[in-house]
């Protein structure tokens, strides 16, 4: 048992989308230090550009500005990583957005919003993706990753009005599952990890009172960013090949002590 070989990804490929910043720019250096190339997409193109030549100092890194939000944006994107690569290994599902309103008042538009980026996206980009998952597969003779990125708040309640975010990352949780059941037959394994607080633009309570919310967490501090590379290198590479529609709940403990 060679366990270095496990855990490596030397030679493959990834997609991360929302990885300019926050959870997918974790996930970006992860594999990056495992020797994988990584493409990240983000729709604010500066910004994908910025973090995609700052993480070229730990390997190759492109930046891949879209919006994959909409059927158009997904298509413009995978036509732009064609021009560079002819396969996929690894695709993680990350852009997502939040919403929160009083019950009374929460418009539709925050439904749409949120639905369409965290549920619709990772499904259609999957779909639309999976020629080039099989070629990864395929080329390579390993398993094909999709990985899902959900949240402790689709696992359990937060105190927020955040209706649309809840429902979004509890409907990612499960079709985690019905995508992997379906895939997995064809040599693309599909997972997801929920993460808890990690500092980022989105999660601001984490970024900016990271002391007083470890108050809530049991083992005592938020989410670091080796949290987050570790699990998704786990769940990547070879060492992962058997977690087929799981989600890995990285949050220092706080789902089971809400």
């Amino acid at each position: 048992m060679d366990i270095s070989s496990l855990f490596s990804l030397d030679g493959r490929v990834a997609l991360i989308t929302g990885g300019s910043r926050g959870i997918g720019r974790m996930i970006a250096e992860g594999l990056l230090s495992q020797g994988a190339r990584v493409y990240i997409s983000a729709r604010k193109a500066e910004a994908c550009r910025e973090t995609a030549a700052e993480l070229s100092a730990l390997g190759r890194c492109v930046a891949l500005p879209g919006d994959v939000s909409t059927t158009e944006g997904i298509a413009a994107l995978l036509a732009d990583f064609g021009e560079h690569e002819d396969h996929l290994d690894i695709l993680v599902n990350n852009a997502g957005a939040a919403w929160g309103q009083p019950f009374d008042e929460f418009p539709e538009s925050g439904w749409d919003k949120v639905m369409d980026l965290n549920v619709k996206a990772p499904f259609f980009l999957t779909q639309a993706a999976k020629p080039l998952l099989l070629a990864g597969h395929q080329r390579g003779g390993h398993l094909a990753k999709v990985i899902n990125i959900a949240s402790i708040d689709g696992l359990s309640l937060n105190p927020l009005e955040t209706y649309s975010y809840h429902a979004s990352k509890a409907g990612i949780v499960h079709l985690t599952k019905r995508m992997a059941t379906r895939l997995a037959p064809e040599g693309i394994v599909v997972s997801a990890i929920a993460p808890g607080a990690f500092a980022s633009t989105m999660n601001k309570e984490a970024r900016d009172h990271a002391e007083e919310i470890s108050a809530h967490i049991p083992s005592g501090r938020i989410g670091r960013s080796e949290d987050m590379a570790a699990a998704a290198i786990y769940l990547a590479s070879t060492a992962g090949d058997y977690v087929v529609g799981s989600t890995l709940t990285v949050d220092g403990g706080v789902t089971i002590a809400r």
